[in-house]
């Protein structure tokens, strides 16, 4: 039991610390992000405690109202983070790998199949939806790529659909903070067996960045490619 109790202890000061940090996290890019929930958390415990009074139970009411604001606090916490923390990641290289790394399972991910000496990067997702190549750099040179890396995945999956998405803000581009409902809303065409077969069948293919140790997140700007394998794409 002493134990049991000193692991709970020693979590809750974890997730404490690690809430105080996206806060402020947040913060950065949203400075109105603390007069936001205590509106947010007085204004629906508020409304709560009223409707509590106009029924005769201010008790329980207000005690449903505690748990209520509490709720709806996280959840627009959680939101207004996630939106920081797009903006913040927006326009550094590999922000679209970590989203991608982020979402549900039924998503086969490889990150940096292709990448140049002037750092435009292209990942790959399968899914139901086929295969899906997300570039993050230079749009005319991510089209080169793209083609290039359709031309050599057609040799082994030509009966998949492949899509294209360029990371970016200009028209035809897409944000950053869509990309993920933007693969979610693709059309589903292959049942859950046949997106493992296209994903194995790809990942034997053999991939630029197999071999190369890449951090999770965001790639840091010097990141350079072996010589060796420079010169063989």
């Amino acid at each position: 039991m002493a134990r049991k109790e000193k692991e709970q202890d020693s979590e809750n000061p974890g997730r404490l610390k690690q809430i105080a940090l996206t806060y402020k996290m947040t913060k950065r890019g949203d400075r109105w992000i603390g007069w936001v929930l205590s509106a947010v958390g007085l204004g629906t415990f508020g409304v709560v405690l009223a409707i509590g009074f106009v029924l005769g139970h201010p008790v329980y009411l207000g005690i449903l109202g505690v748990l209520v604001a509490l709720l709806t606090t996280a959840i627009i916490f959680g939101r207004r983070a996630e939106r920081a923390a797009f903006t913040q990641m927006e326009g550094q290289p590999g922000a679209a790998a970590a989203v991608l790394e982020n979402m549900r399972r039924g998503v086969a991910f490889t990150p940096a199949v292709a990448i140049n000496r002037n750092q435009d990067v292209v990942h790959r997702a399968v899914g139901k939806y086929g295969v899906v190549l997300i570039g993050e750099g230079n749009p005319n040179r991510l089209k080169t790529m793209m083609a290039a890396e359709k031309r050599r995945m057609n040799r082994v999956v030509s009966d998949v659909p492949v899509h294209d998405v360029i990371i970016g803000n200009d028209e035809g581009q897409v944000e950053l903070k869509k990309l993920r409902s933007k693969i979610l809303k693709l059309p589903r065409v292959l049942p859950g067996a046949r997106v493992t077969e296209v994903n194995d069948r790809l990942r034997a293919m053999g991939d630029l960045m197999n071999n190369l140790p890449l951090p999770k997140g965001p790639m840091p700007k010097g990141l350079k490619m072996p010589k060796a394998q420079r010169r063989g794409r």
